[in-house]
């Protein structure tokens, strides 16, 4: 396109003369006509470059959607292997599928500006650039945003050290971790990504409903790692909770009467932003954990861990903190199934059906 539109350029600085009647010279009507083939050219192939940019956006929405339901598969195991499940929850495949689809996405976004480029250097009555190039770049960007938005996710959900088998319950004054991971590795290097997390940032209007402070820093440089495999990661570790006062008990702590929800039934989540740039484009990404018990000793802790396990079973979405409030009854095969993972998490071997159908008739009778 850039040697046609200088070959164009070209001739028309050099043969084109406005304004001299020259209709008797064959010479010159030769040039004009030789000119108007070359910008007849130069449009058709402008027009083909168009056309092409709205097929490889069109397969772009497919592989992205593809690409999104797959997350999604990922966090449904995610949440599974929280409950003990044999699932698998590597993100290595999905990181190199979207950091290719990124790539791919970016690499439009530049010759985008490279036609606009072009157009400003040369145009004309009816020029294609000129209509389609504004709409293309917004829908590009629109995926792209959806892409880098899709794409931050929870690699490790909050879990203290010494209960790994049972992540999602936390303890205040205790030590937890959680990361977070941007799976397209695309990043300015020179542009500093800053990273904070937050607790019930949107909390649920519940009353009595316990609010508490993250001790240690919240916020964090995004880590890239020495190689491109190591992936754009914010790990959050050595993170402790503490309960902020309320004035009015006087302890600060949940009186009798004073909230619907026990304090192991209450739901707690953590989200994490990113300052993303790339390439021009600044977005502020979103994520958030699974909702978590926050307990004040381990007499709790097995009340805790049958809220997350009630909770995880029966509710797909994390922004539901007020499950317990009106909690669904669970079916007996859902149930079983979960009680199958615990064991096999612990002992190695789940339950055969003998098992489950001796839990069952001590549960129903």
């Amino acid at each position: 396109l850039e040697d046609l539109q200088d070959a164009f350029d070209f001739c028309y600085k050099v043969h084109y003369l406005p304004g001299e009647d020259r209709s008797r010279d064959s010479q010159y009507t030769q040039q004009l006509q030789a000119l108007q083939a070359k910008l007849q050219n130069l449009d058709r192939q402008r027009r083909e470059v168009l056309a092409q940019m709205q097929q490889l956006l069109g397969r772009s929405e497919t592989l992205q959607d593809f690409l999104v339901q797959e997350v999604g598969a990922w966090r449904d195991r995610q949440r599974c292997s929280c409950l003990g499940a044999p699932a698998d929850t590597r993100l290595r495949p999905l990181e190199t599928w979207f950091t290719e689809l990124g790539q791919g996405l970016f690499q439009l976004l530049k010759l985008l500006r490279a036609l606009e480029d072009l157009r400003q250097k040369v145009t004309y009555e009816r020029d294609p650039l000129k209509a389609e190039i504004p709409l293309l770049e917004q829908r590009l960007r629109e995926l792209l945003t959806y892409l880098l938005k899709s794409a931050f996710v929870v690699e490790q959900q909050p879990s203290m050290p010494n209960t790994c088998k049972r992540p999602l319950v936390l303890r205040t004054a205790s030590k937890f971790s959680a990361r977070a991971r941007l799976l397209v590795r695309l990043h300015d290097r020179n542009h500093h990504m800053e990273t904070k997390i937050y607790i019930d940032k949107n909390p649920p209007k519940i009353k009595g409903f316990r609010k508490f402070n993250i001790l240690t820093s919240s916020s964090k440089t995004l880590l890239a790692g020495d190689t491109p495999q190591d992936g754009l990661v914010c790990d959050f570790q050595y993170l402790t909770l503490k309960e902020q006062k309320d004035s009015r008990s006087g302890k600060g702590s949940k009186g009798a009467g004073e909230g619907p929800l026990v304090v192991t039934e209450e739901l707690h989540l953590i989200t994490f932003t990113l300052a993303y740039a790339y390439c021009g484009l600044e977005l502020e990404l979103e994520t958030s954990t699974l909702p978590f018990v926050i307990i004040s000793n381990n007499n709790q802790l097995s009340s805790a861990w049958a809220s997350i396990l009630w909770f995880n079973m029966l509710s797909g979405n994390p922004e539901d903190q007020q499950f317990f409030s009106k909690p669904p009854p669970a079916p007996w095969l859902r149930l079983a199934e979960v009680l199958s993972w615990q064991f096999e998490s612990m002992a190695e071997q789940g339950l055969s059906q003998d098992h489950l159908l001796m839990l069952a008739k001590k549960l129903f009778g």
